[in-house]
């Protein structure tokens, strides 16, 4: 189950430098390193193979003997396609750009981390590049001496020196190691097994330069090679679980990350064919419900699962039954495979009762879930109470594997065959209720709650995450009764409240940068009616990111259960079309689930952000909205990319939509009919922010406008206002019969040779009340012509905006003019413009002159991140007070309240 993170082909792995290559491009100029600048004149530049091609020769025949073989570390029963160790093309070409350099004639790398799940073939690929080196097919223009190291099997050596490290491999590495670690360039070590330490490393010590022939703790030496302390010119590729790169980073230098995903869709739908025989009725019925469980296909990129899936769908299948009534999560197949293996292991060992093991297998595997802990010794064991005779009937089992032999008194070192085993049994050990064990035995506190269903994003936790989820499907109705016959406890439902109370939401939103919540796959895991409307009770605003297939199944499932949802922040990075080769279509499936919530809910608000929607997204969208149940009154579409077609049609159905009251465009590029459409609607708050350099100079935008009688609030900030737009915008809110109140021009290209026109317009509208101009080059001259046109206008205006208007110290008379001709201005905004002190005492005197009765507040402007639906809506205003924002130096005025009366006399 640790492999239930990363989907797709080779990538850059988030947390590290992205290594963005074009292999066609970057191949032709791969070039080798340079020879070290520290040689001594004269030294000799052969490669080690030149001066001893025999012993190079015997070390890679002895390379070639064995890695030939596959390991068989998880080797399962003669049901298993091999599809483990085929030679798969995408293994070929990673091979090939492992040690591409990141630019084009730039130098290879130094250190690649190979980054993994779990099972999806880490050390697969690494055997295959030792045997590709030894054929001379692995970067046959370098001199590389290549070697593997499995840290798990060496840490227990005692201490070792570098050469003593290497020869491990046999008697041909350890006559060649002295003289490859002599020459580090040439020097290519493959480091595994870091997850089978079973011990932390130490810290790095600054400065402190290591020799390679001294001997040393293993942990010491391995520390040395990450840090660059021993052996800095050498070439390193290192074979990580996500956790282990992220407790390593800190130690690595300039490190080259790839992301190793396992088994593609493809790959996996080509491997459950080969399973079952070819095209039959179970194998397509096992490819439609791996589809349509999007949690089982994320875990079905390690092939072992995989296998362990298809033993699991085998008989179901092959007798017509319906796969999601038989398998509903993954924790039924878990429970269906283990308790198999479990009770047929422990049933042939004499004298081991099945409650007596289950209980320490259990306990076992919760310590080391909630230690980060994978590799267990015989003491972890003996602590556990397992007894060697169950440890060994474990082993035969394949619930254990042995991890390594150690050395040095260590003993021997065991670990889950899976990490989804050790998962699965960690879950058990908080839901078993066992005989004669306390109710409330090992039930969960406080502490231990939070980090099962955390915000998304705390990545010190997200091993416990699978255990939540496994945890939560144990309580499926389909899944508890058939985990408690087998076996043969009953299920304590008390750390499952204790799990919805701590998870209820509240008031809280989701991470903003880390997708789903956790907590949405538990309970999409879980399936119960009452437990989601429990832990989701009270939740009024969420975030969702939906970038994989079991977002998108969660969100669906989860949004039915929260009546109290207002606000909804969707951003969907998932492709959503109808054409797919085969099948049914789930993933159009769960969309249109997702959009029927949100029509069934009490959903007030919207927002579709840096999204791509494609048509079909679209058409379930639109029809959710035009629901007569959807009670939604706000839509903000900001930062999306829309499919050729797609805005148009949501834009028509829109249009005829009079429940929407509010709409928010921003960053979405619009064309002529679109625009149109989205502006005769009958909506009362209008942005259409950033969406077209040309877009307010379209006939399609304002002409609409026109027609409108109950728009209120217009924004059409951030688009670019040419002469004759500007013209047809004046013109058009002239004409139009709409109680406009709130106008934002904001970064609209405005000249002062706009103000005059832009003036006698506003004069004429008579309902507005708050305007904004700023980021507009007005200047003095353009608020002259401004205040001006104003001249025995009796206005309402209450808010106006000049925010870096490019307004300077002489423009004092003209702002004077506007406070004596405006005498509701109860908010005036002159942030980021070049006025002095002198300017905004005469200012605040004038006021006063005109209206002794309000009092003058000045007030830094706080910086602020842009939120369309607040500056759409305006400033908040105070009757009695009028606020003037101004860049003041710091102590120009005692307080904010210091202008609370005009000067005495």
């Amino acid at each position: 189950m640790g492999v239930w993170r990363g989907v797709g082909h080779v990538a850059p792995v988030p947390t590290g430098q992205p290594v963005l290559w074009s292999i066609a491009e970057l191949l032709p100029h791969l070039q080798p390193r340079p020879e070290p600048r520290d040689r001594r004149p004269g030294a000799a530049q052969r490669t080690l193979e030149e001066e001893d091609p025999v012993e190079v020769q015997d070390y890679r025949q002895q390379v070639l003997d064995h890695f030939s073989a596959p390991e068989d570390g998880l080797a399962w029963p003669e049901d298993q396609a091999d599809f483990f160790h085929q030679d798969l093309p995408r293994h070929r070409q990673l091979l090939s750009c492992l040690f591409l350099p990141r630019r084009p004639r730039g130098q290879p790398p130094r250190m690649v981390v190979l980054c993994g799940a779990a099972g999806v073939g880490k050390t697969t690929l690494a055997r295959r590049l030792m045997h590709a080196w030894a054929r001379r097919a692995f970067y046959a223009h370098t001199a590389w001496c290549a070697f593997y190291v499995h840290c798990g099997r060496a840490a227990g050596a005692g201490e070792l020196s570098m050469a003593d490290l290497l020869s491990a491999q046999g008697p041909q590495a350890a006559a060649l190691a002295a003289k490859a670690l002599a020459r580090p360039e040439q020097l290519l070590l493959v480091l595994d097994g870091f997850e089978d330490l079973g011990l932390p490393l130490p810290r790095a010590r600054r400065h402190r330069r290591l020799n390679w022939w001294r001997k040393l703790p293993v942990p010491v030496l391995l520390v040395g090679l990450l840090s660059g302390r021993l052996l800095p010119r050498a070439s390193l590729l290192l074979l990580l679980r996500p956790s282990s790169w992220r407790a390593l980073r800190p130690l690595l230098r300039c490190p080259s990350v790839l992301t190793l995903s396992g088994f593609t869709a493809p790959e996996r739908t080509r491997y459950l064919r080969t399973y079952f025989g070819g095209r039959g009725a179970a194998a397509e019925a096992a490819v439609d419900f791996l589809r349509g469980s999007a949690v089982l296909a994320s875990i079905c990129q390690a092939p072992a699962v995989c296998w362990l899936v298809c033993s699991c769908l085998r008989g179901p299948a092959e007798r017509g039954k319906d796969l999601f009534s038989a398998f509903p999560n993954a924790t039924a197949l878990f429970a269906q495979h283990l308790s198999r293996a479990f009770v047929g292991a422990v049933g042939e060992v004499p004298g081991a009762p099945l409650q007596e093991t289950l209980q320490a297998v259990c306990a076992l595997a919760a310590e080391g879930a909630w230690g980060a802990r994978w590799v267990f010794g015989e003491q972890e064991l003996a602590r556990a109470r397992l007894r060697p005779a169950a440890v060994d009937a474990l082993l035969r089992a394949r619930v254990l594997r042995e991890a390594a032999q150690g050395a040095g008194g260590r003993g021997r070192r065991y670990a889950f065959a899976l990490p989804g085993f050790q998962e699965f049994f960690a879950a058990l050990w908080h839901a078993l209720r066992f005989p004669g064990r306390d109710p409330d035995f090992q039930a969960l506190d406080a502490a231990r709650l939070g980090p099962l269903v955390g915000e998304p994003g705390r990545r010190r936790r997200d091993g416990l995450v699978p255990v939540a989820l496994l945890f939560c499907g144990l309580f499926h109705a389909a899944c508890a009764p058939a985990v408690e016959r087998a076996f043969g406890c009953r299920l304590s439902a008390g750390n499952l409240e204790a799990l919805a109370a701590a998870a209820r939401w509240g008031e809280r939103a989701s991470s903003r940068h880390h997708g789903l919540p956790p907590l949405f796959h538990c309970l999409q895991h879980a399936r119960g009616d009452a437990l989601p409307a429990r832990a989701l009770r009270g939740c009024r605003a969420a975030l969702l990111v939906v970038a994989k297939h079991r977002d998108l199944q969660a969100s669906a499932f989860c949004l039915h259960s929260c009546p109290d949802l207002r606000e909804l922040q969707l951003v969907l990075t998932l492709s959503i079309c109808k054409e797919i080769p085969e099948g049914t279509n789930w993933r159009l499936c769960w969309w249109e689930e997702l959009c029927s919530a949100l029509s069934q809910q009490n959903l007030e608000a919207l927002s579709l952000t840096n999204s791509v929607v494609e048509l079909d997204a679209v058409q379930a969208l639109a029809a959710a909205l035009d629901s007569p149940g959807c009670r939604l009154h706000t839509l903000r579409l900001e930062g999306c990319w829309f499919a050729p077609g797609g805005l148009l049609e949501l834009a028509r159905d829109l249009s005829r939509n009079l429940r929407l009251k509010t709409l928010l465009v921003r960053r979405v590029r619009l064309e002529d009919a679109e625009a149109s459409f989205l502006a005769e609607a009958q909506w009362e708050r209008l942005a259409l922010e950033c969406c077209d350099h040309k877009l307010l100079s379209h006939q399609s935008l304002i002409l609409p406008l026109r027609s409108n009688h109950r728009l209120t609030h217009l924004s059409l900030a951030e688009n670019a206002l040419s002469y004759h737009g500007a013209r047809d915008l004046w013109c058009a809110l002239q004409k139009a019969r709409c109680p406009l109140q709130r106008l934002v021009l904001r970064s609209c290209s405005l000249t002062a040779s706009c103000c005059w026109e832009a003036a006698r317009t506003l004069v004429r509208i008579a309902t507005l009340r708050s305007l904004d101009l700023s980021f507009n080059r007005l200047m003095d001259e353009g608020l002259a012509l401004f205040c001006e046109a104003l001249q025995d206008w009796d206005s309402g205006l209450q808010v106006l905006e000049l925010e870096r208007c490019s307004l300077t110290t002489y423009c004092d008379q003209a702002l004077a003019h506007l406070l004596c001709t405006l005498q509701g201005l109860r908010h005036l905004d002159l942030s980021r413009n070049q006025l002095g002190l002198r300017t905004i005492q005469r200012l605040h005197e004038t006021f006063h002159w005109r209206a002794r009765a309000t009092r003058v507040v000045l007030e830094r402007k706080p910086p602020r991140r842009v939120h369309l639906a607040l500056r759409l809506e305006g400033p908040p205003v105070d009757g009695a007070v009028l606020r003037i924002l101004q860049d003041l130096e710091e102590g120009s005025f005692p307080g904010p309240h210091a202008g609370a009366g005009p000067p005495t006399p």
